[in-house]
């Protein structure tokens, strides 16, 4: 039976590149996008040409109905999930006094509510087999509480996200389900500006940015059965940055 990998925000930067590496381990791939049609399209190509099962479908998943939808298609297609990555998550930059409502909801909903909108639908499954993989995308300095003016919402929600994730960690232990973080600090994925990496270069003491596939490594390990003993940790990706 093949292995079932479900990964939010899973056409585009890390996402894919998560999906593309396990489809080459054969694992099946369930992915869902908010508007990036085309890049969806373009994914389940090179996956089909690799031989892998493979759908995408466009879901919001910061709406807890269309979370529910989104894993009972997946559930129906597959029979069953393996792993969820966690990895949908909108950015922007904004001073927080001109931070609108909109804006706020956007970063909390986006990237905490749906992380656990769709946690919520894939547990049962795996907690019946007993058996399963939860990975959720945080950020590189999350873990210290900092103001942050500028990424406020953004922050909050990732800092969150580690707390949610720890406590699935300890009440889906006995289950045989481990749930664990990466922080990325600055990767070169395309989801900030070639000006925002290069100067943040200098701020990294590694010396160079990320790539997606030190999130592709990180993931995989997570995934394997190396990991098994690995809940509610927190991988720092980010060269030394963030500490």
């Amino acid at each position: 039976m093949d292995k079932v990998a479900l990964i939010t925000g899973g056409v585009r930067g890390i996402g894919r590149a998560i999906a593309l590496a396990l489809s080459e381990r054969g694992w099946a791939i369930a992915t869902c996008y908010r508007a990036s049609e085309e890049d969806a399209a373009s994914l389940n190509k090179a996956l089909a040409a690799k031989g892998v099962r493979a759908i995408s479908e466009r879901a919001d998943v910061s709406d807890a109905r269309q979370a529910e939808a989104f894993v009972r298609m997946v559930e129906n297609e597959f029979g069953h999930i393996d792993a969820l990555i966690n990895g949908a998550g909108p950015y922007h930059r904004v001073n927080l006094l001109e931070e609108t409502v909109d804006g706020w909801n956007e970063m909390i909903n986006g990237n905490l509510n749906s992380a656990f909108y769709v946690s919520r639908a894939v547990i049962p499954g795996m907690k019946e087999r007993r058996s399963g993989r939860i990975i959720n995308f945080s950020m590189a300095n999350a873990d210290k509480g900092e103001a942050q003016p500028f990424v406020t919402g953004h922050y909050i929600a990732k800092s969150g996200l580690l707390i949610l994730t720890r406590t699935l960690a300890k009440l889906l232990a006995p289950f045989n389900i481990t749930v664990n973080a990466i922080s990325p600090g600055f990767i070169d994925s395309g989801s900030a500006s070639a000006d925002e990496l290069q100067k943040m270069l200098k701020t990294i003491p590694a010396g160079y940015l990320g790539s997606v596939e030190d999130c592709v490594s990180a993931a995989l390990y997570l995934l394997s059965e190396e990991a098994r003993y690995i809940n509610g940790g927190n991988i720092h990706l980010s060269g030394g940055w963030g500490m």
